[in-house]
């Protein structure tokens, strides 16, 4: 087993790795004091642009996609990549054109997209002219259970009418996020997994109407373009918006957030290295009843499961972006929903801890703490709750029960296991 990174994906983490540290994590304060000159403004700042102009010029544009419109690398070759970008999550994903959610909207324009929307709106996502939001929470349902979405798209001749209420819709509140994704039923009396589709509406399409922005633990995300409330009131869109076919909106959902998780995990993994970073230099150097902190039993404890911690759910990551790569995301599936559960909770505990190590200074803007601790947390519940996929995962594992499986002598039997079921 060779855990080494081929040499073009060695090459593009250095280099990546490089800009965040020279770059990106030196702009930090320079997006704080343009986001206090221009308090009320949702679009990126100008740092964001001058970072994307360095960024581009280096070739490190669209690393997510595969495929000929991006850089063509694999999940595997792309993980180590994102790793690099969670150790500044404001800035370094927008840098190289891999944040959310335009990286999931422009993997479902690129596979399920006609070549008309795909020129209309891909090309000018892959460009960066344009932002998008992908509306598929309600306020008013338990969103957990996408089937319970109650957004209606409506067929009327040649269009669709759409109308209802989405909330934590990211990006939408840039004015630049010119598409919405919107996922709504079709057809209530379908069979369950069957009832819902996904229609792209223009942001100025008349009926849309932006409501209000969230906020995560009080932060406004207004360096992303927030989170917003949106209402679609008989918000009418050409037929041809459709993204690929009536009553598959369900399935195009899973198949945007596979990749999603990937994404989101591995980042999550960099905010744990940098909290951890931070925490060695703060107790090497901080004081207490007479002993650097470097030298409480208790400090030492937590830097060493954090150490523990973040190497195992590395290698789960990248066994699951192999997978992905190997035999696809449905059979990766196990592996995706246990990343998705393991990965923000050991982040979130890693953070906490982090910032018991700085004190009251780790709750404020000060440092980048407080703030990656809000980030994880609400991991737990973007693209699904942990109790939804400790549920999904328990009820697999339980339908597959073999006692062999628990023998290490039948290890590749596990794995066979793994790559063909659920």
């Amino acid at each position: 087993m060779d855990f080494a990174l081929d040499s073009r994906t060695a090459a593009l983490r250095d280099e990546v790795r490089a800009f965040v540290r020279d770059e990106a994590i030196p702009a930090e304060a320079v997006l704080d004091a343009q986001l206090a000159a221009t308090p009320d403004e949702w679009r990126f700042r100008p740092i964001v642009d001058d970072l994307r102009t360095a960024a581009r010029d280096r070739g490190l544009w669209n690393l997510f996609l595969p495929g000929e419109r991006g850089a063509g690398l694999t999940n595997l070759q792309y993980a180590p990549l994102a790793e690099e970008t969670g150790w500044s999550p404001r800035l370094a994903p927008v840098a190289f054109n891999c944040a959310a959610p335009d990286t999931g909207n422009m993997e479902l324009l690129a596979e399920f997209g006609t070549p008309a929307q795909q020129a209309e709106w891909l090309d000018p996502l892959l460009d960066a002219r344009i932002r998008s939001a992908f509306c598929m929470t309600e306020p008013e349902v338990a969103s957990s259970d996408a089937t319970n979405i109650a957004t209606r798209i409506r067929r009327d001749g040649d269009h669709y009418v759409v109308t209802g209420r989405k909330w934590w819709s990211t990006g939408a509140m840039n004015p630049d996020a010119r598409l919405l994704i919107v996922m709504g039923k079709t057809d209530p009396d379908a069979p369950r997994h069957r009832r819902q589709s996904m229609i792209l509406v223009p942001r100025d399409a008349p009926g849309v109407r932006v409501v209000r922005p969230l906020t995560v633990f009080g932060y406004d995300d207004r360096d992303h373009g927030g989170h917003a409330e949106i209402v679609f009131d008989d918000v009418r869109v050409p037929a041809a918006n459709l993204l690929g076919g009536e009553g598959e909106g369900f399935a195009i959902a899973q198949a945007r957030l596979g990749p999603g998780r990937i994404h989101h995990c591995m980042r999550a993994i960099g905010m744990a290295e940098r909290a951890l970073a931070l925490v060695g230099d703060r107790a090497r150097e901080r004081v207490a009843f007479g002993v650097p902190l470097a030298e409480q039993g208790v400090v030492r404890e937590w830097v060493a499961e954090a150490r523990v911690e973040i190497e195992a759910l590395r290698l789960l990551v990248l066994k699951t972006a192999w997978l992905m790569d190997t035999v696809g995301n449905r059979r990766a599936m196990t592996e995706i929903q246990a990343i998705k559960i393991a990965v923000p909770r050991a982040v979130q505990r890693i953070v906490d801890r982090a910032i018991q190590v700085f004190g009251a200074a780790g709750l404020s803007a000060d440092q980048p703490l407080a703030e990656l601790y809000a980030g994880a947390r609400a991991l737990r519940l973007a693209d699904g709750p942990d109790e939804v996929h400790l549920a999904s995962l328990g009820r697999a594992e339980l339908r597959h029960a073999d006692p062999r499986r628990a023998d290490p002598r039948h290890a590749d039997l596990r794995h066979a296991d793994h790559a063909a079921g659920e």
